[in-house]
C-alpha cells in the first residue's frame, strides 16, 4: 500500500519499504514540513500532539514530537487522547497548531497525521499544498541544540473537554440521570474507551463497556457501519439495553443502535441532534449545514424549523468555512460527525451523545421512537473502478451535459438532483475510481438510480472515450 499524501495530512500503513508506506523516515520527514510552516508564522512556538490508541502510536508519538522539538518548536503532548480533545486543546493551550496521530476509521496496520491550525481547525487546501511543497523540497531546518524545544506531558484534557459539555446550556445533566438509561458502549478497544464511559458517568448513565480497553486491538472493522455492529447488537438485546453507543479509534464519529438491536442510522445522527437544537428555544430558526453526500433529512427537518440548509463539498474543512460562512447553529457530515460550534468547530462524538441523550430524556421517547419520527431515506453507496488511462474529469463532464436538464452541482465533482431523489459522483484522490452515492425514499430505488448513473459512465467509456 503506498503512502497517501493529502492536503490534510499523510496516512499509510506501518512496516515495509521505505516508499511502500507509512515509515519513520516519512513520519519525520512531514512532521519536519508541517513544523516549519507552523514556525514561519508569527505566534507562540508551541504545538499539541494527541494520539488514539493504535498499537504503532507510541513509536509515531515519540517521533513527532522529537522531530516538532529539534525544529525549535515546544511540544504539549496529551498522549491517549481523542481527536476533538486535541482540537480543542490547541486553542486552550494558544498554540499554534497541532498533530492528531490517528488513521480514524482505517484498520489497525494504518496510522497516520492529521494536521490543526492555531484554531483547533483542520489546515486549510491550500496550507496543506504548502506543507506538502515544504516536504518535497526538504525545506526545513533544525533548531541549535540551545534552542531546542520544550516537552510538556500534559494529562487531564479528556475530563477538561467532557467538562465544557456539560457547561453547554442544551445539555441537561439532570434530564438525562432522571431517565436512568442504561447504555452500552462499543469503543473498538481505543480512546473512546477512556472517554465516552468518563462522559456517561457524569450524566448518572449506566455503563455496559464493551471492547473499551485501549490497547489498539480491534476487535472488529473499526469503522461503524451496521455489519461491524453485530457484538453490541447481540448484547443489547438480550440485556434488556436503552441504546448502543458507537465511536470509531478516533472519537469523531458517533453512531447509535436502538434498543432493539437495530441501527439508528448513522445518517441519523446528526438529523437527530440537529432537531433537537433547532426546536430547542434559542436556537430556533437557525441554519444547517452538511455536506453534499449526506441525507435530504437534515434539510428536511431544518426547513420544518423554519431555518434554512446548505450543502458543502465533502471534508469536513469545506463543512466548518460553510457553517461559518452562513450562521450555522450546527452542521456536520453523514458519517456519524456533529459539529456544535458552541463548543468547537470539529466533529465531536462526545458532544453528539450528550445532546443526544438529552434530547432523547427530553422527549421521553425510545430510540427506536424517535428515529420513526424523521424522513425515510435509504443511500446506495457505490464505486467504479477505472483503468488510469481513463480521464475522470471527461467523464463528469459528460454526465453533467446528459443531465442538464436537471438542477445539477459541481461544487465538489457532480451532483444531481431529481424532486426529492440525488445522485453524487465524486472521483477519488488517491486512485482511479468514481464514488457514486445515490438516496432516495426507498433502497430499491436509491440502488436502480445508482445503477442507471452507473450504466452511464459505462456507456460514456464505451462511446465517447474508447474511440
Amino acid at each position: 500500500m503506498a503512502l497517501i499524501k493529502s492536503i490534510s495530512g499523510i496516512r499509510g500503513t506501518i512496516g515495509g519499504r521505505t516508499g511502500d508506506n507509512l515509515t519513520p523516515l516519512d513520519i519525520v520527514k512531514f512532521t519536519a514540513a508541517y513544523g516549519a510552516w507552523v514556525l514561519k508564522k508569527p505566534g507562540p512556538k508551541k504545538i499539541v500532539v494527541g494520539r488514539d490508541a493504535r498499537i504503532s502510536g507510541e513509536i509515531v508519538n515519540d517521533l513527532v514530537c522529537a522531530t516538532l522539538q529539534a525544529l525549535g518548536a515546544d511540544v504539549i503532548d496529551l498522549g491517549l487522547s481523542t481527536t476533538p480533545t486535541v482540537e480543542m486543546a490547541v486553542t486552550q493551550e494558544n498554540a499554534s497548531g497541532g498533530i492528531i496521530l490517528t488513521a480514524s476509521h482505517n484498520p489497525l496496520q494504518w496510522n497516520a497525521l492529521k494536521l490543526l491550525n492555531e484554531n483547533g481547525e483542520f489546515i486549510s487546501g491550500p496550507q496543506g499544498e504548502e506543507v506538502l511543497r515544504i516536504a518535497e523540497a526538504e525545506e526545513f531546518d533544525f533548531a541549535q541544540v540551545t534552542k531546542l524545544g520544550k516537552y510538556e506531558k500534559k494529562e487531564g484534557y479528556i475530563q477538561k473537554h467532557i467538562d465544557q459539555i456539560l457547561k453547554l446550556p442544551l445539555v441537561d445533566v439532570e434530564a438525562i440521570r432522571d431517565r436512568g438509561f442504561r447504555v452500552v458502549v462499543d469503543a473498538v478497544n481505543s480512546t473512546g474507551g477512556i472517554a465516552v464511559p468518563m462522559l456517561l458517568a457524569a450524566m448518572g448513565v449506566t455503563v455496559k463497556e464493551l471492547y473499551c480497553e485501549p490497547t489498539g486491538h480491534f476487535p472488529h472493522n473499526p469503522e461503524p457501519l451496521p455489519e461491524h455492529l453485530t457484538d453490541i447488537s447481540r448484547e443489547i438485546t438480550k440485556g434488556k439495553f436503552d441504546l448502543g453507543i458507537v465511536v470509531d479509534p478516533d472519537v469523531d464519529r458517533l453512531a447509535l443502535v436502538c434498543e432493539d438491536g437495530t441501527p439508528f442510522g448513522e445518517e441519523y445522527t446528526l438529523v437527530a441532534v440537529a432537531d433537537y437544537v433547532l426546536n430547542s428555544g434559542n436556537k430556533k430558526n437557525g441554519n444547517t449545514v452538511s455536506n453534499l453526500s449526506s441525507t435530504r433529512a437534515l434539510q428536511d427537518i431544518t426547513e420544518k424549523a423554519g431555518g434554512q440548509y446548505f450543502a458543502s463539498a465533502v471534508g469536513e474543512v469545506n463543512v466548518v468555512n460553510m457553517m461559518k460562512e452562513k450562521n450555522a447553529v450546527i452542521g456536520g457530515e453523514g458519517n456519524g460527525g456533529v459539529i456544535y460550534p458552541d463548543l468547537h468547530y470539529g466533529r465531536d462524538a462526545l458532544v453528539g451523545i450528550a445532546l443526544f441523550l438529552t434530547h432523547l430524556a427530553k422527549s421521553k421517547m425510545t430510540p427506536l421512537r424517535l428515529r420513526m419520527k424523521y424522513p425515510h431515506y435509504f443511500i446506495s453507496k457505490n464505486k467504479i473502478e477505472l483503468t488510469r488511462d481513463i480521464n475522470v474529469d471527461k467523464i463528469l463532464d459528460y454526465v453533467k451535459k446528459k443531465y442538464a436538464k436537471q438542477p445539477v452541482s459541481t461544487v465538489d465533482g457532480v451532483r444531481i438532483e431529481f424532486d426529492k431523489e440525488w445522485v453524487h459522483l465524486r472521483k477519488s484522490n488517491t486512485e482511479p475510481i468514481i464514488r457514486i452515492y445515490a438516496e432516495s425514499d426507498l433502497e430499491a430505488k436509491a440502488d436502480h438510480l445508482a445503477k442507471k448513473i452507473m450504466s452511464d459512465i459505462k456507456e460514456i467509456i464505451a462511446e465517447k472515450l474508447k474511440k
